[in-house]
């Protein structure tokens, strides 16, 4: 997905709509999920763990443990989910967590990616997702790099 728009109606569309830009990805994608606290982040990257071969009933917000890593059934990573709304020194704070290094060999999605995460992992895929009411969202995507 290069740049472009779609509306959801629920958050299983949401979930869908993950499963099937998961298809997309590469082991290198890093995928950036923007939006408010509840516009379906997290709906989103758990529809992308499904589309990659991860039970999605795992998938939570990585708030309190910055990283999720889910695996397929057979014991694979194939999702590295990062959280990163909580942290107040950014550039201090990822480097305990060992990145860009520690998140080789699979796709990661980043939730709240703040000036740090950007010069160490830039994205290949921009995701921002806004609430038009209590079920439905505006998810627009955008590559960067890629032409208006």
């Amino acid at each position: 997905m290069d740049r472009g728009e779609v509306v959801t109606r629920s958050e299983s569309e949401t979930e869908a709509l993950g499963a099937r830009l998961a298809a997309t990805l590469t082991p290198g994608s890093v995928v950036y999920l923007t939006g408010e606290l509840g516009a379906g982040k997290t709906a989103l990257a758990r529809g992308i763990a499904r589309g990659l071969g991860a039970p999605a009933r795992e998938v939570a917000s990585p708030t309190f443990a910055l990283l999720h890593e889910y695996a397929g059934n057979d014991g694979r990573i194939v999702l590295r989910h990062l959280d990163l709304y909580r942290l107040a020194d950014e550039a201090r704070e990822l480097v305990p967590l060992g990145l860009p290094e520690s998140v080789g060999g699979a796709p990661v999605c980043v939730e709240w990616p703040g000036t740090a995460i950007r010069a160490a992992l830039p994205p290949t895929l921009e995701v921002r997702l806004e609430p038009l009411d209590d079920e439905s969202r505006r998810i627009r995507f955008d590559s960067p790099g890629a032409a208006p």
